[in-house]
């Protein structure tokens, strides 16, 4: 019977939290895309600078 009532306790008290997080959450995710966006740029950016750095290794090792 203790095991029912904080059940009951908890689907009260988290189901507001978890109806504003389902509601938050698209929002949220629109808030970072920016941040996403410049971080795959940044991370492309780099991936091509490493590839010129050691362009002149891989030619090395191909002879």
């Amino acid at each position: 019977m203790l095991t029912f009532l904080l059940w009951c306790l908890l689907l009260v008290v988290c189901w507001p939290l978890a109806l504003v997080a389902a509601i938050l959450y698209p929002f949220v995710w629109l808030l970072l895309l920016p941040f996403r966006l410049v971080g795959i740029a940044v991370h492309g950016a780099l991936e091509l600078v490493a590839a010129i750095v050691f362009l002149p290794v891989r030619v090395l090792r191909a002879i």
